[in-house]
């Protein structure tokens, strides 16, 4: 894939309704609470931009791999990410480049640094997968439910990039998971924080392909 370069101006929308208050938008996570998003560590596994680029299959559609004039389909609950950016003064944020990345089901991730026999990574797993949010600051991306690790308790990492606010990357945890008390990065945060990080993971609609679906806000610095 190739990388997407960063918009040269800031590039927000202010939705208001005739009340002058932030209108209702599609996701109706935007309701939550205006907690801009915690910057947390890329961690060792963020895959470099030089490796990403010996492959073209990095869209949005991390739970679907073509190689080889095969595709492959990921192990695991398929999940639906739905997110949506704004600022904490209600602007919606478009053209923002998101990244997100994680392990596989069975606990590997893709990254040079990692060397594991063929049954031991799931090659249905594309395991970094990158898009842009729309006008309305949404985008969508597909994967799988994360699962823990040795040391991690289950996490999608992310990072955001936008002439407006630089560059953040963080991680996304799986709402209510008793792992989270067991994790040395969710232990680290400020209690306020962490509800921004949760995501709270609802079935998905029959013949979606899909087991569990998210939406998400994602809340950035004004």
């Amino acid at each position: 894939m190739t990388e997407l370069p960063m918009p040269s101006t800031p590039r927000r929308r202010l939705l208001l309704a005739a009340g002058g208050t932030l209108a209702a938008l599609a996701c109706p996570a935007l309701a939550s609470s205006r907690r801009a998003l915690a910057a947390m560590t890329d961690g060792p596994f963020y895959p470099p931009r030089s490796w990403r680029e010996q492959w073209t299959d990095w869209d949005a559609d991390l739970s679907r791999v073509q190689r080889d004039g095969r595709v492959l389909s990921a192990r695991g609950d398929h999940l639906g990410l739905e997110l949506q950016l704004a600022d904490v003064d209600g602007r919606v944020i478009d053209a923002a480049e998101v990244e997100i990345w994680q392990c596989d089901a069975l606990a590997a991730y893709h990254h040079p640094q990692v060397q594991l026999a063929a049954a031991q990574i799931d090659e249905g797993f594309q395991g970094f997968g990158a898009s842009r949010s729309d006008a309305q600051g949404r985008l969508r991306f597909r994967s799988i439910r994360p699962v823990p690790y040795p040391g991690r308790t289950a996490h999608i990492h992310i990072k955001l990039r936008h002439a407006s606010f630089g560059e953040i990357s963080s991680q996304l945890f799986i709402a209510g998971d008793p792992g989270n008390a067991r994790d040395f990065l969710w232990r680290a945060l400020d209690a306020a924080d962490r509800p921004a990080l949760e995501m709270k993971l609802q079935p998905a609609a029959p013949g979606s392909g899909l087991r569990w679906q998210v939406q998400q806000a994602l809340w950035l610095p004004a």
